[in-house]
């Protein structure tokens, strides 16, 4: 499909928004590891919503809202309460996390016990996701938009002045467009110190969505949609997601939410121009087995935006992890984190021993270190001359 063909389907759809994303179901991916319980209604007085997982009530009672007023001239100056989570000793260095779609900040919730000893970890949910507001009258719900809140947040809400930043999924889009404000803004009010990009389709030519994922009947919501049922058994983990996804109707949201693919196809090559311009030392994580962001997406960026620049960048592959590698993987994710920020990525050339030296203990599940691969430095070492009068010995 062509990228006018992908513009014009993205508008025909109500959000491109089922509640199947990616192609999975997002409540079946913990399968039946945790065993299967049956959800003890918890009624929270202040809200009136009824929560049948003590860990999205317990996710839930631990964070904090501030309020933001859209930008976006359709909302009207219209503000929305954001949901927002710290973990960890605020002196340590600060990462930010921002989470992609259709999920919530409690996607990170098996990644953070990893860092929180040693980093002040900050998540929130955007609008129209996880605790957060999700008004369903027409509110535009846009990347720009979320890009100035996350600068709203880091300046007024958690007051950082240095922080690194970590995104997934739509995230990564808002990431983007943030990464842009800041590159234009010549009198910082803070710096980013490391940019870690994870799964998402970051570049839609070359994402795997199906024909399936769009309803080009309706530019509007259907009024007599049918919702499935809320979940009150399976485990613990599709409890809690269960939960966070009917507070405040995640699922009559997306259909606004989803529509952000239009914005993300009109400016990811501005966006990543800004990537490759970028003087912030870069990680890109890729879940191996993500089919609808396949790791071509990973590889594309890779070699074009960030391989042949100046500033530190590296590239990593896990090979058991799909979508959410932050969920499938969440100690090895952690792992590469910490190996950017506390060890170090090496030198091209010095980095065949780097790559050696990650290899010596590899399990299966071991993060694998692309490397940089400016092609016209590597040569055969040790090599003897060529000539087609045959080899000098």
């Amino acid at each position: 499909m062509d990228r006018r063909g992908f513009v014009k389907l993205a508008a025909a759809s109500p959000a491109l928004a089922s509640p199947i994303y990616a192609g999975c179901a997002d409540a079946d991916l913990d399968g039946d590891a945790s065993g299967t319980v049956i959800g003890a209604p918890s009624l929270d007085s202040q809200t009136g919503f009824t929560f049948y997982s003590p860990l999205a009530e317990e996710w839930y009672r631990g964070g904090q809202y501030f309020e933001w007023t859209s930008t976006t001239p359709n909302n009207q100056g219209r503000s929305v309460n954001v949901f927002y989570r710290t973990f960890g000793n605020r002196s340590n260095p600060p990462l930010l996390i921002l989470h992609g779609y259709p999920t919530s900040s409690y996607d990170f919730r098996d990644m953070i016990p990893f860092l929180e000893e040693d980093y002040f970890v900050v998540v929130l949910d955007f609008p129209g996701f996880g605790f957060s507001d999700k008004p369903q009258d027409g509110y535009s719900y846009m990347l720009e938009d979320d890009a100035k809140l996350v600068d709203h947040f880091v300046r007024e809400v958690v007051g950082l002045s240095r922080f690194h930043l970590l995104t997934h999924d739509r995230g990564g889009s808002v990431g983007f467009a943030f990464l842009g404000n800041y590159l234009a803004n010549e009198e910082k009010e803070y710096e980013i110190t490391y940019h870690f990009i994870s799964n998402g389709g970051l570049f839609l030519p070359l994402a795997n969505l199906s024909q399936g994922q769009y309803n080009t009947q309706s530019t509007v919501p259907d009024p007599e949609r049918q919702v499935p049922p809320r979940r009150t058994e399976g485990t613990p983990q599709q409890l809690a997601r269960a939960d966070i996804q009917a507070f405040n109707d995640g699922a009559g949201a997306r259909v606004y939410v989803g529509k952000y693919l239009l914005e993300r196809a009109e400016n990811e090559y501005r966006w990543l121009d800004n990537l490759r311009a970028s003087p912030v030392p870069t990680a890109l994580i890729w879940g191996l087995q993500d089919t609808v962001n396949p790791p071509r997406i990973g590889n594309h960026i890779w070699y074009n935006y960030l391989d042949k620049r100046a500033a530190e960048s590296s590239y990593w592959i896990l090979p058991t992890a799909n979508h959410y590698l932050q969920r499938d993987e969440p100690e090895e994710m952690a792992g590469i984190v910490r190996t950017c920020l506390e060890v170090g990525i090496p030198a091209p050339e010095d980095e065949n021993a780097f790559m050696r030296e990650l290899a010596r203990n590899r399990t299966a599940t071991s993060p694998v270190y692309m490397g940089r691969s400016i092609i016209e430095n590597i040569y055969f070492p040790g090599a003897v001359q060529y000539s087609p009068d045959g080899y000098s010995f």
